[in-house]
């Protein structure tokens, strides 16, 4: 059931069923989530379940205030402590050494913990009436089907889980990919999963380069979102530069279909069936439209979809890793 985010009633009724141990579906500014009590391990377990979602790979934990972020993170590092302050609200989640007895299934048995405070006003609005409650974070993973493409509307949701979740509409998320991750659990930053705040940007409030996990000598803990395979629709993604596609375009017969076109280049086809679409020429308009349209994709009945590859720049590398893996599947 879907029910307006914006009502006061609406913020309650969500609260309670939070407090009771069941699941929401949460609009965030970055994609949609599937919610529950951070520190319930029954409640986080029916995440897992619903999902299809293996139970040791950990959930970002939500949090209204970096106040209560203390409650899961046992040391806040200096680095960490910079980038709340220039970030939070946002879409930034960081990893931090765990308080030993909470969220322990929220972190998928892991001693760290990935913690998030998003900036949409719903959630922060649901965030403080949970607190209220004694609810004092949120695990809230993208609400879909595990390895799956991450909702970005409320209908996107009901689709995916129908009408006995309740979902909270706070209309269509403004950034569209998830958040950029930054394990601070060691004496060096590592970007875990790029997002819309690029490396300069990170960079540039750390005081120092982030690392990529191939650098690290010890494995970096698990994050969401960073399996090889992930945010697939059902169709298969191929991903291609602007020429190889052209020449895929040109070997087509004129009746061709079934076939979705993401692409930034203006390309030419002798099929009328085909489904275009443009992709933009800004990364952060394409990052916010790249899920509705391999979600639009499917729902149009497409058996394949190729994109054209974005550009090898840092504003592209959060819209670059989800299509790299989409296309992994």
């Amino acid at each position: 059931m879907v029910i307006d985010g914006q009502s006061q009633s609406a913020i309650v009724q969500a609260a309670t069923v939070l407090q009771d141990g069941g699941l929401i579906g949460l609009p965030t500014e970055t994609v949609y989530g599937l919610a529950a009590d951070a520190c319930n391990a029954q409640a986080v377990a029916k995440i897992f379940s619903a999902k299809g979602r293996p139970s040791d790979h950990p959930l970002i934990v939500h949090v209204h205030s970096v106040q209560e972020a203390e409650r899961f993170a046992h040391s806040i590092p200096d680095v960490a402590a910079r980038l709340m302050h220039a970030y939070w609200p946002g879409s930034l989640t960081l990893i931090l050494p765990r308080v030993p007895e909470v969220a322990a299934a929220s972190a998928g048995g892991q001693a760290s913990v990935g913690l998030r405070c998003p900036s949409h006003p719903v959630a922060q609005t649901l965030l403080k009436a949970c607190a209220a409650r004694g609810v004092w974070g949120l695990a809230a993973p993208s609400a879909n089907l595990f390895g799956r493409v991450s909702p970005t509307t409320a209908a996107h949701v009901q689709a995916e889980f129908g009408d006995d979740l309740l979902v909270l509409d706070g209309g269509p998320c403004a950034v569209g990919i998830e958040s950029t991750i930054v394990d601070c659990t060691r004496s060096h930053p590592v970007l875990l999963r790029p997002g819309v705040l690029t490396r300069a940007e990170i960079e540039q409030v750390c005081g120092q380069r982030l690392l990529d996990p191939g650098e690290l000598t010890q494995p970096a803990p698990k994050a969401s979102g960073t399996l090889d395979s992930h945010y697939a629709p059902n169709a298969p993604v191929r991903l291609m530069s602007a020429k190889m596609l052209q020449t895929a375009l040109d070997l087509l017969d004129a009746d061709a279909a079934g076939i979705g076109v993401w692409c930034r280049t203006p390309l030419k086809s002798r099929s009328t069936q085909l489904n275009m679409r443009r992709m933009p020429d800004d990364a952060l308009a394409a990052a916010n439209q790249l899920f509705g349209v391999l979600r639009g994709f499917d729902a149009q009945g497409c058996k394949l979809i190729w994109v054209e590859q974005p550009a090898d720049t840092p504003a592209w590398e959060g819209v670059r890793d989800r299509l790299q893996r989409a296309a992994a599947s």
